[in-house]
């Protein structure tokens, strides 16, 4: 019986030392499996990232030669440089076969870098989507010159192709779509829906105005700021707001005004329009104007809102100083338009021509410098 245990535990021990062993060697070959494996990976991950930079360094030479500022690429969206797949060559073809330079060229891609992602058949459909508003190829290479970002930024061509034809549907003319696509082409990467809010806002503004065309009321807004669209419901209505309690204004004159000059600044800065405005309130109250000269004095030309503090309040010193008393400034607004170079110089000019500003009209101090050459040169012969 005892020599029978022994056998046993004999056995059972010789297994387990057995099963040890396999797993020691079992656990070797796992192990210089991996370190053999290692090597080929890091060998692998070395090709793939030589492939890379050569890659990089074909883009890079790519751009250089097509004469893109590199550093200026890289500082506006970096994010390009690390993209597996570019196509500036194609772009480049594309952009030379629609009439653009080599220099206009590597100024696009410069400033907006994402440009050289665009597939060849994605910019052929959005260019002609573009066609279907602009005149000529090269009509929308100057936009593309001066906002490249507008062509670019989006490529989602379904998206313009709805905001066409939304826009047509709701009266834009051929006319205005050409502004809108020359001076906020933004409005066309816009996603749908917000083009629907702000038109949608539009017409009941003016609805509750009084208007009884709300579509002639849009195109007449948007027609005389074709940037309405792509500002915020909320700020144009904060303004809209500004106007009529600021001026006091009833429904009739507060359409006409948005209908006419007011539409300019709906879509200022609320806080630029007030602050602004609190400050042409506080000079001109300060030189012994009223509250209902300034009110007069706005209204009548409320480009003035645009002036930052430091340039009215410039532009007023500086016609205080030459003995142009207020109320005649407050009669001829438009003298604010021109730079206080041009304020010194015409007010010498017509001094040493015997001019009296002081007695007489301020208004050629604003002329253009074709009609006021042609006065000065009268005042002189």
């Amino acid at each position: 019986m005892i020599m029978a245990s022994r056998n046993i535990w004999c056995v059972r021990r010789n297994f387990l030392f057995d099963l040890r062993d396999w797993m020691l060697q079992y656990s070797a070959e796992v192990f210089l499996k991996s370190i053999s494996f290692r090597p080929f990976s890091a060998e692998c991950d070395s090709k793939d990232k030589e492939s890379l930079e050569e890659e990089r360094e074909d883009l890079l030479s790519n751009l250089v030669t097509m004469g893109v500022d590199i550093d200026m690429a890289r500082r506006r969206q970096p994010g390009v440089f690390n993209k597996a797949v570019t196509n500036e060559q194609e772009l480049k073809l594309f952009l030379l076969s629609k009439g653009a330079s080599d220099k206009v060229i590597g100024s696009i891609i410069s400033r907006y870098p994402r440009a050289i992602t665009r597939t060849p058949e994605s910019l052929s459909k959005r260019w002609d989507l573009w066609r279907k508003i602009m005149a000529s190829d090269l009509e929308i290479v100057n936009i593309l010159e001066r906002s490249p970002e507008s062509f670019f930024r989006s490529n989602n061509n379904l998206n313009l192709e709805n905001n066409i034809k939304f826009l047509c549907s709701v009266g834009l003319t051929h006319k205005c779509l050409c502004r809108l696509l020359t001076n906020a082409p933004r409005t066309f990467s816009n996603s749908l829906n917000l083009n629907k809010q702000m038109v949608e806002f539009l017409q009941e503004t003016g609805m509750s105005l009084g208007h009884n065309d709300p579509r002639d009321f849009v195109r007449k807004i948007i027609s005389k700021n074709p940037s309405i669209l792509i500002q915020s419901t909320k700020r144009v209505k904060t303004n809209i707001e500004f106007l009529q309690s600021t001026f006091n204004l009833n429904k009739r004159d507060l359409l006409l005004l948005i209908c006419g000059p007011g539409a300019r600044i709906l879509d200022l800065s609320n806080d630029c329009t007030k602050k602004n405005y609190t400050n042409i309130r506080e000079r001109l109250l300060s030189l012994g104007c009223s509250e209902e000269e300034v009110q007069r004095f706005v209204l009548s030309y409320l480009n003035m809102v645009f002036l930052s503090e430091k340039k009215f309040n410039d532009k007023i010193d500086c016609l205080i100083e030459e003995k142009i008393s207020a109320s005649q400034i407050i009669e001829n607004p438009r003298i604010l338009d021109s730079s206080i170079n041009t304020l010194k110089t015409r007010i010498r000019e017509l001094s040493h021509a015997g001019y009296d500003l002081s007695t007489s009209s301020i208004a050629l101090l604003s002329w253009s410098q074709r009609r006021y050459e042609a006065k000065l040169k009268r005042l002189c012969g």
